[in-house]
């Protein structure tokens, strides 16, 4: 499968994708100014793939016989590399330990099997060989879920579900879509968007997840404003369990409960292989658009999103970041012409002189629409009237044309600062609207008083989730340099006890379901016939 087959083992995305700061000019100097990074060199190089001691395949004889039988021959690999792309997911812990070359437990086998009778016949083999069963989306899980544990002696089979990538059926009148899960953020859209349709979930991994990994862990995504989360789209299911199919029907509603599909969306694959979904989808709209805007302060971009999530307008996109983010944004920017640079110091001179902006302070939000002309016409209309309320300055198409084109990029600069002996990551945070503003202050401020605050660099980056129940959701970005400071509160892992579940798809959800808020996100992790279960929580 193109998607998995170029995946970096030791960073994310594809081998042929890297973030550079060459044709960014404020880059270096920001990152030397805030976490005395030389960016000119890799301090932190990662092992080369032929130095690492991968452990042989363990597949009994007769495991390998069935499993072959199942899917075929050529969908059963015991290679290395393919094992040890399937043996951990994203999350930054993940990346260190094979940066280092910490392989751990490896799968002793990938399967990929082709349809829904092949993963049935895939799970019988393995329960009847006393093996475990890690069931593989995208690869990109941040909580453990794809890693077996270490001190397991069983066989490990990793089941990619990459070949089950195709919308079997759309219904135009119910606009309900049947799709096997399998199916990478990308190609999804692709096959709904040859017919008209778009399903609208874009959550921060989309080029890298899968329509089971969404479902699997309850993902949010950046358009979830206008369509819902994940399990607001989420009709009916198919799943493969040790003791037959489970199927649910796409009814748009019930009276009854508790319920079962539920009880599956979220479930991080504990109850079995996901195999297909019934998906609630949208005609692609005529006009799309998202603009950038700026605010003085970070009160005053945050009090404007609240009113805009309270106002008549239904934004599809909204996003604001404080200052310490906005000036990460801007460092990032690539090298402009003369004329955009003369429009930038012009801009910033209007700001400072007729607008009494301090620049220091100002924040950087986005603003999505989508519909008819007439319709987007009147949402910018009622949402600029609300940020210009709170002093806001909408700065045009163009931001938001390169947030919207570089929207997925972003977890490669991770990578980047990895391999200069730096360590970045996100945690989210949701919480209600009246408690977000204590939220932030205490989060900041907690960070700043720890002793290696003064070597490392704190910014948010929230993007707000606006829905009714007045939930919001924030992401905290920290990061420091490798060998001058230990992380803030570092990795702490515990283990549970479960004796009959399956792992879950690797997936990042980027929102909590909706109506809670949490003070992280962590998803949970299983496996088939495992003894325990590790958790990675990062704190």
């Amino acid at each position: 499968m193109p998607y998995v087959r170029g995946m970096k083992w030791w960073g994310w995305g594809h081998e042929d994708v890297a973030f550079t700061h060459e044709d960014k000019l404020d880059l270096g100097p920001f990152l030397q100014r805030h976490l005395e990074i030389d960016v000119s060199r890799a301090s932190s190089p990662r092992v080369a793939f032929e130095d690492l001691a991968i452990p042989e395949s363990g597949v009994p004889p007769g495991l390998r016989d069935a499993l072959e039988a199942a899917v075929g021959a050529g969908h059963v690999s015991t290679d290395p590399l393919d094992r040890l792309v399937h043996a951990r997911g994203k999350s930054l812990r993940d990346l260190v330990r094979h940066r280092r070359g910490e392989t751990g437990r490896l799968p002793d086998v990938v399967v990929r099997p082709g349809g829904e009778d092949a993963v049935v016949a895939v799970l019988r083999a393995a329960i009847d060989a006393d093996a475990v069963v890690i069931p593989f989306g995208g690869g990109s899980n941040i909580s453990g879920s794809l890693e077996p544990p270490e001190a397991d002696a069983r066989t490990i089979v990793s089941v990619d579900l990459g070949r089950m990538d195709g919308v079997l059926a759309i219904d135009e009148t119910a606009r309900l879509a049947r799709v096997q899960t399998g199916v990478f953020g990308p190609q999804l859209e692709e096959q709904l968007n040859a017919r008209g349709w778009t399903l609208g979930h874009f959550p921060d991994s989309f080029a890298h997840s899968t329509l089971g990994g969404w479902i699997a862990t309850r993902s949010s995504g950046m358009q979830s404003d206008k369509y819902g989360d994940v399990a607001d789209l989420t009709r009916a299911v198919r799943v493969v369990m040790p003791a037959g199919v489970l199927a649910t029907r796409p009814m748009p509603a019930t009276s009854t409960g508790p319920s079962v599909r539920e009880m599956i969306l979220g479930s991080e694959g504990r109850l079995g292989i996901l195999s297909e979904a019934t998906v609630h989808v949208h005609r692609v709209p005529v006009r799309r658009t998202i603009l950038g805007y700026l605010f003085p302060t970070w009160a005053a971009g945050l009090a404007a999103m609240r009113d805009v999530a309270a106002g008549e307008g239904s934004p599809t996109v909204t996003r604001v970041s404080d200052a310490n983010e906005t000036r990460f944004s801007f460092a990032t920017k690539k090298s402009s012409s003369p004329l955009d640079r003369v429009k930038s110091k012009a801009l910033a001179e209007f700001l400072r002189r007729r607008r009494d902006f301090d620049l220091d302070a100002m924040c950087l939000a986005f603003i999505g629409y989508e519909g008819s002309e007439r319709h987007v016409r009147a949402q910018r209309k009622l949402t600029g009237r609300i940020v210009a309320r709170h002093g806001g300055l909408c700065i045009g198409s163009g931001p938001g044309a390169l947030y919207d084109q570089k929207k997925f990029d972003t977890p490669y600069i991770r990578d980047y600062l990895l391999d200069r002996g730096a360590l970045a990551d996100v945690s989210e945070t949701a919480a209600p609207w009246s408690l977000l503003p204590a939220v932030y202050d205490d989060v900041i401020s907690a960070a700043h008083s720890l002793p290696v605050a003064r070597r490392s660099w704190v910014h948010h980056v929230p993007p707000l989730a606006l829905v009714p129940l007045g939930r919001v959701s924030v992401f905290h970005l920290r990061a420091h340099a490798l060998g001058r400071a230990r992380p803030a509160g570092g990795v702490r892992r515990r283990q549970v006890g479960d004796p009959a579940d399956v792992r879950g798809l690797g997936c990042h959800a980027v929102a909590p379901p909706r109506g809670r808020h949490r003070a992280c996100h962590v998803a949970g992790a299983g496996h088939l016939g495992a003894r325990r279960r590790d958790v990675a929580r990062a704190v």
